[in-house]
Order: C-alpha cells, then structure tokens, then sequence
C-alpha cells in the first residue's frame, strides 16, 4: 500500500476521482531519474576509450584456487585495487575488486550468499602467464571455458569451446571512484588523488588539472560530495564512491531478468540507436500505482542478467546493495569485427558505493544456469501446502463480524480458499502486536472458527514502530537502542502509517533477535499458531522521506550508512519474521509463511512476494506476466500479483480473467484498496461466479503438481514459471514472447488480457510436441499457432505431451480437507507414445522433509503400460494419507484398446471417447508400487 495524505481535502477529492473512474498514475517528480543522480550522472555520461585501469604484471599471484592481481587506475598516483578471480563448481566464475589501500573500509555484502560457498581448485595446468594476457582454462559442464585477462587495459573475456560469449570492460567504461579527503574546492572539475591530508589534497587535485582528462574519467563536482534533490539534502560524508563497469554479451539478441519493474520479459534497450530512455533502476521503492513500460525500480531487485541464444544460456550476478542503475544498448566494441554480423547486448552497471563482486554464471543450458545461481544465493524454501492455495485479502475486513460473514459466504457459495487477510485497521492506532479492541475483542476465538475448516489467518507487521512512549514496542527499542539512527547519532525519525515512527535496524543481528522474541505467544496476545505475517512497506516506506524513503546518510549497525545497504534492508526485515514465526514455538515445528514486498537476491530462501501496488487495469494485467517471469528468472519462485488489481475497480469481464490468469501464478491472492468496492468472488452474480469458482477449481485440481514443482525448486532452483524459451531453447521465434508461459515443463499457459476477446492465437512450440487442450482433452501439433476460442469461461490452457498430471477434482472449502481424497491421473503420451511424471508430498507444514520424511513418487508411461515407481516412501500415514487413484485417463489414443488390465492381469472397466480411454476405480493407491 502506500502513502494516503491524511488531509480531508485530498481524501475527499481522492474518493469523487475514484468513484468517477479515472487513473491516478505515479507522481514522477517524487523519483529522481539518472539525471537527477549525480553518481549516474556522471558515469552515464563517459564514453567508450581505451580503459585507464591496467594490471601490474609483477602482482599476478596463483594461489591453489583463486587467480588474484593488483589493478592500477593510471589516471591517479598510488591508486590501486587487489582483484581476485575465482571459480566454482557446476560453472561459475566469480571477480572480485576493492581498494588495497582505502581511508576507511567499504561495505561488503554479507548474508546474500551461501555459507558453504567455496571456491573449487585451480590445476597448475588451468592457468597460464603470458606477457600481455592471463589465461585460465577450465571444463566446465561439458564445454572448454576460457577466461582471458588482458593486463593493459584491463579487460576480460570469457570463451565457451572457442566462441566469445562475454566481455568486460571491453568499452573501457570501468570506474572504481577510490575514498579520498575532500578537497576544499570540492567544485573543482577534476578529483584529487587518495590522500590523508586535506593540504596534499589540494595539490594533488592542482596536479591533476594539468592533465587532459580521458572520456572515460568522470568530471566531478560539488554535487559529487553533497547533493539535495526535492529540498532533502544529502550530506555524503565519503564524497564520491561509484562502481562501474561495462558486461557486453556477444551473439545474442535478447537478455532477460533486472527485475523489479513493468517492462517486457525481453529486456529493451535504454540507450543507441536514437534510444535515450532512463538506465534499469535498483532502489528499492514504495511507487504509487506504478506506470507501465518504466525503467524506473520498484519495490525489489535482484541484480542479476540472463543472456539466451540458440546456442546457449549464461546469467551474470552483480552483488551490491546500493542504488544501482544498469543501461542496455547495442553499444559497438573492438570484437564487432569478428561478429560478422551477429547481435550483441552491452550493459553498463553503476552502484553507488561498496564494492566490485560479479558473478559470471556459464550454463551453458537454462537448468544450469539455475542450478549455478541456486548455489550462490540458494533455492526457494519450501512452502506450507495451505500458502498455495486462494488468498482472499482486502483492506480492510472491518472486524471480527465481517471476517465470519466472508468466510462463510465462500462455503456458501461453494468456493475454496485458504486464507484470509487482515490490513493494518484490525491493529490499536497502527500499533503492531496489537489489535482494536472495538473491532476485534476476541481475536484468538476469530482464528480458531476459521482454522475449525482448515484455514488461517494472515496479519500485516511493517517495519516502522509508532512513536509513543506508551507503546511497549516503541520503549523497548529506546531503552536498547535498536533503531536507526540519523547522521548526528540520534534516533531516526520518519513519518508512515502511524504517523510518527522510527525503524528498529534489522541489519543489526541484535536487533533481528529482539524482533524474533515479539512473535511468542504471550507476548502477541490473540495471536494463534494458524496464524501467518504480510510485511509491507520494507522497502523501506517513509512517507516524508526522499523518493518516499529513508535518507542515505542514516546510520545503521557497524557505521554503515543506508546508501550501502538500501537494497537489502527489507530482505533483513522479511528474515527477521520469518525466523521468528519459526522460533515462536519450536516444539510446532512449522514451516513459516511470511508475504515480502521488498526483496533481494536470496530472498527465495524465505517466503514468498508480490509485485505490489498494482492497479485494476487491463495494462497491469498484461503486465503481470512479463514482471512474474523476470522475478522467476531472477530465482524467486514464490510470486504473483494481486489478482483483481489493488487500486480502483475491474469490471466483472477483467476481474474473471484476472482470476483465470492467477490460477497459475504461484502466490495466488485477491487483493483490494480501502477506497475501492467489494469483490470477493461472489459479489458480481451469474456467470461471473460460476467462472470465478472454475477457476479457482483449476487452481486447487492442481495443487499436487505445483507442490511438486515448489519441491523442484527446493532441490534444484529450477522456475516454476518459465518462458516458452526455457523449455524450447533452439526455437528463436519464442525468444520474446511473453504472453504465455509455461507452468513447470507440463502445462502451457496464456490469460486473456484484454477486453472484449472471444477468440485468440496461441502459439504451440515444436513440431514433435503434441498439446491437449485441458478443457476438453482434443489434441493439437505443435510448431505452429492456432486460433482457438475464449469465452469468460475459459483460456488457453494445454498439457504438454510426455507428462503425466496427479491432480485432485473433488470441490472442498480448503486444501486442508483434500488431504484424504484420491488422484486423477492423466497421462498425455508424446509423440513417441510415453509419458512421465512426479509426485512429491510430505506432512505440508513442517521442517521433517529435511529428515527423508517425505513421499516421492515417479509415474510411467512406456510401451502401453503405467507404472508407480516410489523412489522414496519416508511419510507415515498419519502424515502422508495413502491415497485412491480413483481414476485414469489417457489422451490422444487412435482407437479403443480391446481390453485394460491391472499388473495381476485383472481387467479393468474403461470407456472410450474422442480419443480419449478413460479407467474408473483402477483398485491402487498412490503410494504403492504397481
């Protein structure tokens, strides 16, 4: 949610706007552009030469695992950088760059990566010296990679069985921005070298302009060591401290991932050929209603790329917290004569502070580079089977009356869901850990009836505290001073939902223990163990701040200032919830579920997020897909959008597709702003739920395979949603498409997204690959695009031949009470006449899979005959019910079989239709071998 102006006026005009149906859009002027920002500024505007930046051949030293150098910035005296190069297993390579010699130390990024992240052994063979380049040669998953380091200039670039897939500072574009004294004519253009005295300063900086500066050395100003944008000022006490660097991908013509924000899934270029639109943005941001096709970052980001070719699949990492901005152009460099033509991507990364770490992911597959990224910042946790069922959310339900009114009007109109929402009104004044009396005096009663069905409850907790001295909260972190602080060492004060309010540092490990000790029982009184947390506005959202958030000279634990670690404050506040909803009975043994909208690399590892305040818009909408891929290949699997849209009000024909379209995003929610009119499911009448209903049946008829999916996840980092690219790597003409996705590697999908559609084309990968429509089961070839019709009642949805689905049909109020009922199996053969598939359950709660206590399950079609192969049965029965097939259904058949039979030779009754066998009672379970 974001910033309402507590002002009758405005609220009063707001309510006759909405009412009267028009948009209100982002305010602009509140963000800063790279104009506006003087470390993007300035790097933005160097231009490509030969880099200044070279390597002191005397300094290479091979040690049994890393490759590490000293790099000179020759503009400059005595400034140098230690830089070491490593590798690791399954194909990555890692550069690492920071002063040798800062005034003070630079922020490193901690908690991001995996504690067992070791670099592997470099062979003496594998490194070779030569005068002018430094070789390393490794095989990596199958193809020769060649890392080639060129020591004047400074430059890298990696090969892959000979092709030249990548190249660093190729543009000469690197610009490490070394500490240094502030001069006392910080106006003057040209920097001073690194120096401890102010005097020497000055005459180095008097040295300096009698040089002639190269394009690429940045031009500095007073702006460089103090700036103010919209009357708040920014006091800089480290002066300029930029990184940035150019990463050129050869040989291919799209690259994906930067998220987060409304753009393509093929990431459009922001700079050449008569494009000049803003650079990719990483500040993480509470944006009003965001705009579409903006570069501008919104409320997450994971610095990370991923290049795609017919050929091959690579990802670079960049690891830095601060504000970052990433350019894309097709910018020309001294390889092009060699590319005979073919296409390139040239990215220009810029952070404003800490230091150089880059992650070089070789693939050269789409699993690999997954499995490479998964390594370094881990795979998704693994959710409670309740979190990825229906989500019904507004803000806000007024009370304990209208939370009972909704959950029953669901049972009565016969529609399934999980989990209902409370917003900030059900708190005492914006006073988290507690509740308003007056609308919810029996709040632990409230959550039990709902858990009587299996459901829970989900309540918001923000990262800012209420400044009142009669607030426990607030006193407790006074008297341990567990807040932020401002640049004079005092409490940081900011204004949000509350009003007044300041923010424990969840940075600080002590601090994010004393909030894992808030969520016990006794000290969260109402608060049940059916009870979840939605954190919001941790971005975080300080509604008098710049650019809506916190200023970055505030200070947070070890003396670092907010600049240096902006982007992973709410990663911080999101772990510190759901540790502690693990810590606050540990003899419950439960899995947390706890909602982010801020996020960062890494944050798969704790729950899920959503691409926040979104609008009731068929362009957001649209958007929705691009934007939960690109998170998805961005390593976060557990995502959606509020379906519906969170701000105005979607007309029956939007809200329906909207539901069809979330039936198959992984976090499946409804949400709805406190000014915009009542939606649940039911409120439109005929048809409109009756197909609201449908879709939700979809939803819950699958939650086994996206169960199994989160579990894929879990062990390898694979997606769950995924391009059309990813599963058809060679095919060039689904390189952009994204429109449709694909649900794990079995189900092909695409939401109507515009009005007023009663037919559309669809495009089926392929050739060799036959679709099934999941309506009504009739086959289709692939490798070209069909028509098909789409009333409100339906979207393109096909099942992949060569996979077996495990679904669950029978209609129950939550996921809960579908613990007991039977599968449907449906077997969609290949061309080649086989099929397979996977079942994977556990008890749905706790952390006892990590213990073998799991079932999993692999299902075969081969040479007429299906198979139930258990690769492990580690549940019991009182968690893993053993469960009926209750029946079989097999697609595309030419014509009727004579007779089906069990494995003991039993004959079993079927019917045949359209193609289609189906087996009824086929006598076995699940959980058996047969």
């Amino acid at each position: 949610m974001v910033m309402v102006v507590k002002h009758l006026i405005i609220v009063f005009i707001l309510a006759i706007t909405l009412q009267s149906g028009e948009v209100f859009g982002v305010d602009k002027s509140k963000f800063r552009s790279c104009g506006q920002s003087d470390f993007c500024a300035r790097n933005r505007g160097l231009k490509p030469g030969t880099s200044p930046y070279i390597i002191l051949p005397s300094s290479i030293h091979i040690s049994p695992s890393t490759v590490s150098f000293d790099v000179q910035n020759t503009y400059f005296d005595n400034v140098f950088f230690i830089t070491t190069i490593s590798s690791y297993e399954r194909g990555i390579f890692r550069v690492q760059m920071n002063e040798k010699s800062p005034l003070r130390p630079r922020y490193e990024t901690k908690d991001i990566l995996m504690n067992d992240l070791k670099p592997t052994s470099l062979a003496p063979s594998s490194v070779i010296l030569h005068d002018e380049t430094t070789e390393i040669k490794l095989q990596m998953n199958g193809v020769e990679v060649k890392m080639i380091i060129q020591h004047n200039p400074f430059m890298i670039d990696i090969y892959e069985d000979s092709t030249l897939v990548i190249s660093v500072n190729d543009l000469g574009l690197l610009n490490f921005e070394h500490l240094r004294v502030k001069p006392t004519s910080p106006s003057s253009p040209l920097p001073p070298s690194d120096s401890t005295s102010d005097d020497n300063a000055d005459v180095q900086q008097t040295q300096q302009q009698q040089r002639e500066r190269p394009q690429n050395i940045p031009e500095y100003g007073s702006n460089s060591w103090e700036e103010t944008f919209n009357s708040h000022h920014d006091s800089k006490p480290n002066g300029p401290t930029s990184i940035g660097l150019d990463i050129s991908f050869l040989g291919v013509d799209h690259i994906y991932g930067l998220p987060e924000r409304a753009v393509s899934l093929s990431l459009p270029s922001t700079k050449g050929l008569g494009i000049e639109s803003d650079p990719y943005r990483f500040y993480n941001l509470d944006v009003f209603e965001y705009e579409i096709n903006s570069t501008l970052g919104l409320y997450g980001s994971v610095p990370i790329i991923i290049s795609h070719d017919e050929a091959r699949t690579l990802g670079v990492f960049w690891l830095n917290p601060s504000e970052t901005y990433v350019d894309v152009s097709e910018e020309t460099h001294k390889h092009s004569s060699i590319l005979h033509g073919h296409p390139q991507k040239t990215t220009h990364w810029v952070s404003e502070s800490g230091v150089l770490d880059i992650f070089f992911l070789i693939g050269p597959t789409p699993s690999l580079v997954y499995s490479q990224y998964a390594q370094l910042t881990g795979t998704g946790a693994m959710p409670q089977y309740f979190s990825i069922g229906y989500h019904q959310c507004r803000w806000n339900y007024r009370d304990e009356a209208d939370v009972s009114h909704v959950d029953s009007m669901f049972d009565f109109h016969n529609i399934p869901y999980d989990v209902i929402w409370l917003d900030i009104e059900y708190t005492d004044g914006k006073r988290y850990f507690t509740w308003d009396t007056g609308a919810f005096p029996n709040p632990g009663k409230m959550i039990d009836n709902i858990g009587a069905k299996g459901r829970k409850l989900v309540t918001i907790i923000d990262p800012h505290i209420k400044r009142d001295s009669n607030y426990h909260i607030h006193t407790e972190c006074q008297s341990q001073s567990l807040y932020v602080k401002n640049k004079q060492g005092e409490e940081y004060e900011g204004w949000c939902w509350p009003g007044s309010s300041s923010y424990p540092d969840f940075t600080s490990q002590k601090v994010r223990n004393w909030w894992t000790s808030l969520f016990s029982f006794d000290k969260f009184p109402g608060s049940r163990p059916n009870q979840y947390i939605w954190n919001d506005m941790n971005e975080p959202s300080v509604f008098n701040g710049p650019e809506v958030t916190m200023q970055k000279d505030m200070i947070h634990d070890g003396g670092w200032e907010h600049r240096d670690i902006h982007n992973i404050f709410g990663f911080y506040f999101h772990q510190a919830t759901a540790d502690a909803l693990i810590q606050r009975d540990p003899k419950q043994n439960d899995r947390p579920f706890v909602l982010s909208r801020a996020f960062f690399a890494g944050s798969q590892r704790i729950g899920a997020i959503w691409t926040g305040d979104n609008a009731a818009q068929w362009t957001h909408l649209q958007a929705a897909i691009p934007m939960l891929l690109s998170i998805s290949l961005s390593g976060i699997p557990f995502v959606g959008a509020d379906v519906g849209g969170f701000f105005g009000n979607p007309d029956s024909e939007l809200l329906t597709r909207w539901y069809f379209a979330g039936a198959f995003y992984p976090f499946f929610r409804g949400h709805a702003h406190i000014d915009a009119k009542r939606r649940e499911p039911w409120l439109n009448g005929e048809p409109q739920t009756t197909n609201i209903r449908d879709a939700l049946s979809i939803r819950y008829s699958i939650l086994p395979l996206l169960y199994t999916l989160f579990r894929s996840n879990n062990e390898s980092g694979l997606p769950i949603l995924r391009p059309l690219w990813f599963e058809f790597p060679s095919d060039s003409s689904l390189f952009h498409v994204d429109n449709q996705f694909m649900f794990g590697e079995q189900i092909l999908v695409q939401p109507i997204v515009h009005p007023g559609v009663t037919s559309t084309t669809v495009s089926l990968p392929s050739s060799s690959t036959r679709w099934f429509d999941w309506f009504d089961h009739s086959e289709q070839k692939g490798g070209r695009t069909i028509t098909v019709q789409t009333p409100l009642s339906q979207i393109p949805i096909y099942i992949r031949g060569g996979h077996i689905l495990a679904l669950k049909l029978r209609q129950r109020r939550s996921s809960s009470q579908m613990l007991h009922d039977p599968f449907t199996i449906l077997v969609a053969p290949s061309s080649s006449g086989e099929a397979k598939g996977r079942v994977y359950e556990d008890d749905g709660h706790s952390f006892d899979f990590t213990k073998g206590v799991y079932n999993d399950i692999i299902l075969s079609f081969q040479h007429n005959k299906l198979s139930s192969i258990p690769v492990s049965l580690g549940c019991s029965s009182s968690s893993c019910p053993t469960n009926d097939v209750e029946r079989i259904i097999f697609l595309g058949v030419a014509s009727a079989p004579s007779r089906v039979f069990s494995s003991s030779g039993s004959p079993l009754e079927f019917t045949y239709f359209n193609k289609k066998i189906t087996v009824r009672l086929p006598k076995v379970k699940m959980q058996e071998e047969w």
